[in-house]
């Protein structure tokens, strides 16, 4: 095997490619990339056998072939090469090392034979649609920050991607919850999309697919999904994930059909003043209390008060419409919430100091948020 290729786009496919390889590992060859050279490029993949990256780099096949490598030192090693060089690779066949070559620079790294590299199969696709890039990276984005991390609760550790009933008939619809907050992004339901299997995407694979398709702006990203798998093609990259086993909980019971209070707040405004009075609010607890309507009817005033370490107020001018309301939220929590929303404003709708906000972009219908009250 013998093929050669420019550094920038070496590094870039075994950027993509390392996403899914696990830095820790007792299988030495989860720790290695496989490369196949074929035709006219490099097609690089790597797995951590829940999931699995194939992508591929165009390159000058001398001679094709395929091994595997490690996947650290052969990234830190691309790196580290000047910018504009080539780089060839060459194995001479039954030869155990890999010789690299880049202007006067020489690496000789150990291989492991590719019939040891695990294949990733996954099952035949009940839905196959596209949508644009950026779409789907909003939606991800949107309600990623509620995904759970709690062990017991395993089914709440991802996206539940499924179809849902909307206003204007289905809406293929992405939600996260942990318990004590919502995200909910809805998207018109692509063609292909109608048969989708409700379906659970972990928290890693959530990761790695916004990674990919950041870079691809509005260009067109397939999904294919069955109950127990999902492959994402973006631009010149597969990628497969198992999905989790469980059922997701019914999510709309917790969110507020409607409230008595409504309240309009520029988000940046908000996000600033919350972000300062947690300053001085305990670390773990972070609990603001927000008095709407108070001191005056178009009002909101957030106040900490912590024993140890000091208290601090704010007050913003707010379009707010009913009774005052004092009540508590976390502020981390509020400004994780502003922060996927992406609106210039948001709007809560609250009915007492004992039931969850539903908080919303103004102006814009297709995402939401919930989040439950604390004591202050």
């Amino acid at each position: 095997m013998k093929f050669t290729l420019d550094k920038e786009a070496l590094t870039h496919a075994l950027d993509r490619a390392d996403r899914v390889v696990e830095k820790r590992h007792s299988v030495p060859i989860l720790g290695n990339l496989l490369l196949r050279a074929a035709g006219k490029h490099l097609h690089i993949t790597g797995t951590d056998l829940d999931a699995a990256i194939t992508t591929r780099a165009r390159a000058e096949i001398s001679r094709p072939g395929e091994t595997t490598l490690p996947a650290k030192t052969l990234i830190d090693f691309a790196k580290k090469l000047p910018a504009g060089q080539k780089v060839t690779l060459e194995q001479a066949d039954g030869e155990p090392r890999i010789a690299l070559r880049a202007g006067r620079t020489r690496l000789h790294l150990p291989t492991i034979a590719p019939a040891d590299f695990p294949a990733f199969t996954g099952a035949e696709p009940l839905a196959t649609f596209e949508l644009p890039s950026s779409q789907m990276v909003a939606a991800i984005e949107r309600v990623a920050f509620a995904i759970s991390t709690e062990e017991t609760r395993y089914y709440l550790n991802g996206i539940y991607f499924h179809i849902a009933p909307g206003e204007g008939g289905p809406q293929l619809t992405a939600v996260a919850t942990d318990g004590h907050r919502l995200g909910l992004q809805t998207l018109p339901t692509p063609e292909g999309a109608a048969s989708l299997p409700p379906v659970i995407i972990p928290r890693k694979a959530v990761e790695t697919m916004a990674r990919l398709l950041r870079p691809l702006d509005d260009e067109a990203a397939r999904l294919a999904i069955s109950k127990t798998h999902l492959t994402l093609t973006a631009g010149v990259t597969e990628f497969s994930t198992k999905l989790i086993d469980g059922t997701y909980p019914d999510y709309t019971r917790v969110i507020p059909p409607g409230g008595e209070r409504t309240a309009v707040i520029d988000a940046v405004e908000l996000a600033a003043a919350v972000d300062r009075v947690i300053t001085v609010s305990a670390e773990r607890a972070r609990a603001v209390k927000f008095s709407f309507g108070e001191p005056a009817p178009q009002t909101l005033t957030l106040t900490v008060a912590n024993p140890d370490s000091g208290d601090a107020t704010d007050t913003l001018d707010i379009a707010y419409e009913g009774e005052p309301l004092q009540i508590g939220f976390n502020g981390r929590y509020v400004l994780d919430i502003i922060s996927a929303l992406q609106a210039k404003r948001v709007r809560f709708t609250l009915t007492d100091a004992g039931s969850p906000a539903l908080i919303t972009p103004e102006g814009r219908e297709d995402g939401r948020a919930v989040l439950m009250p604390m004591r202050v």
